[in-house]
Formats: C-alpha cells, structure tokens, sequence
C-alpha cells in the first residue's frame, strides 16, 4: 500500500490565500449565490435522466438491455416514473438558479411550473422518438459503412448527439432555463458535436463523422440535410445595445433548406439561406445567400496557374 503523502506549507500560506480567495472583488463575478436554498441542478442527475430516455426512445438498447415485448410496457413505466421525478426536481433547480431576487415569483409557483413542464415534456416523448427514427434511417442510408440501424443507434455519435438535443429542444421550447444546455453540453463533452438546444433541425438529419460540428441557437435546418465533420454553422457578428452588450435573442444563423449536404470543414456565417439540394463543398467560407440546387465549391488551380471553379 502506498503511503499517504505528506504536505507542508510555509507558515501562513492557507491563511493567506484564502483571505485573498475571499476577497468581493475576487469572487463576485464568479459567485452563485443559492436562491431559496435551492442547490445548483446537478450534472450527474441530469446524465441519469438523459440515459433512461435513451433506453425508452430505444428499447433494447440500453440499460435493460434484455428487454423484451412482455416486460417493455412494465420497464417503460416504471423507467417513465423514475425519469419525471428527476426532470422536475431538476427543472426545478434550473427555475431557481434563474430566479432574479427582485421577481415576487413564489417557490410554489416554480414547483407547479416545473411539474407542469415535465408533464407536457413526457407527453412529447412519442413525437421525440418517431424523429430519431427517421434520423436513424438517414444514418443508415447516408453511410456505406453502416451494416443495420441498429449499429447507427448503438455506436454512432450523430444519433447519440441527436437524442440529447431532441430532448434539450424540447425542453429549451418549454422555456425552462440551464436545463438544455446541460443537456446539449453532456452530448458535447462526450462526441465532440456542439449544437445548441435553441436550434430547430428537421427529420432525416445526419452528420457523418460528426467530430467538431458547431450548430449556433437560431440556425433552421430543414428535412434530409446531411452534414460532415467540422462544419460550421454559427453568427456573422454580434450586434451591440446601448450600454455595448450583445443583443439576445436576434435571428444570426444560418437557415438550410431541405436535401442539402455541406462537407467536411465548410463555415457558414449570419442569418443566410441555403437553398434547397444546395451542395457545399469541403472548406469553403460562406457568408452569402446559397441557391437551391446550386454547388459551391473550393476554387482550383488551372493549367494556366489561375484560379478557375465555382468560388463563394
């Protein structure tokens, strides 16, 4: 067994950095005061919740992974059970954390907001699911490698990122607070694809690969668009009030319309349009309006040493 190590401190030293650490103009900017003594939402409980939707979305799958046709209606109500009580209590949490101390908003009030919320979010669960089918089926005809469905649910990080933000865009509609984005940066931390729980993506979607795919709050993507690994959907700029803080809120992302498919690498910046059956080629930089049915490529030497192709 090894030895507990041993630490010694010059005489002071705690004392001293404490008293620093404890400093207002220290720690006021990065200080979350409990409201109502209600503890921060917890990750850990969060993860718990996330995990058994994904065994009800996709029974079988997960968790009680000898699950069979008699025992499913048993297992996803009681799995139903367990996920509303942790949703509300950690909705319940979020409402807390957002709570201005000024607002006369009762913790009655939020307790039976919350409650509500959850219902009207397990009452989604059908809707969620029939969409990360139809995402499944695209991962499966979208990718060669792809043997069975099954194997795209099971291992793929697209349909892994896509359960969490199904889930968070739901709850990001409901307006609950912190909660989402929990949620988003759960499948984030562990697939490397960001999407934030604001952004409105339609059935079919696919993202090959996946690995640092950025989706900003107010991009729209339509039905069957496939997109790769690295690709950027994010904001031109940030638009200032008065006192020179952002304004929130504002339509900045890209909206890309039905059948489309951008490649490896590609940025596409502000609020533009790409048309639909558009094609974007790998690493290029878009900042205008795409037609439908049109291909953007990365320009290409020619013979002559200038540059010839379908530039942006």
């Amino acid at each position: 067994m090894t030895p507990d190590l041993e630490i010694s401190f010059e005489h002071g030293l705690l004392s001293r950095v404490t008293d620093k650490l404890c400093l207002e103009e220290s720690y006021s900017s990065v200080y979350h005061r409990t409201n109502h003594d209600v503890p921060m939402p917890s990750r850990e409980r969060l993860g718990r919740a996330v995990e058994l939707l994904r065994s009800v979305l996709f029974p079988g799958y997960y968790d009680h992974s000898h699950l069979n046709i008699e025992t499913m209606k048993y297992y996803t109500g009681s799995t139903l059970d367990e996920i509303a009580h942790i949703l509300a209590v950690e909705i319940k949490r979020g409402f807390c954390f957002a709570c201005a101390e000024e607002l006369s908003i009762s913790c009655t009030d939020c307790n039976t907001q919350a409650v509500s919320i959850t219902r009207d979010f397990i009452d989604r669960l059908p809707e969620i699911r029939k969409l990360l089918a139809q995402d499944v089926i695209a991962a499966w005809e979208g990718d060669p490698a792809a043997k069975t469905p099954g194997e795209a649910i099971f291992c793929y990080p697209s349909i892994h990122a896509m359960t969490n933000h199904r889930i968070a865009h739901e709850l990001y509609k409901l307006d609950v607070p912190l909660i989402p984005r929990l949620i988003s940066e759960l499948a984030h931390s562990k697939t490397g694809i960001d999407i934030h729980p604001g952004a409105t993506i339609g059935p079919r979607f696919f993202m090959d690969h996946g690995t640092g795919i950025v989706i900003g709050e107010t991009s729209v993507i339509g039905t069957g668009v496939r997109i790769y690994q690295g690709v950027t959907l994010g904001a031109r700029s940030f638009p200032l009030d008065a006192e020179g803080n952002p304004i929130k809120g504002i339509l900045r992302h890209p909206v890309v319309e039905n059948n489309v498919i951008i490649y490896s690498g590609a940025t596409i910046l502000g609020r533009v349009t790409i048309g639909e059956n558009a094609v974007i080629g790998g690493n290029v930089w878009i900042t205008r309006d795409v037609k439908k049915d049109e291909k953007v490529l990365q320009a290409q030497p020619s013979h002559r040493g200038f540059m010839d192709g379908d530039g942006i």
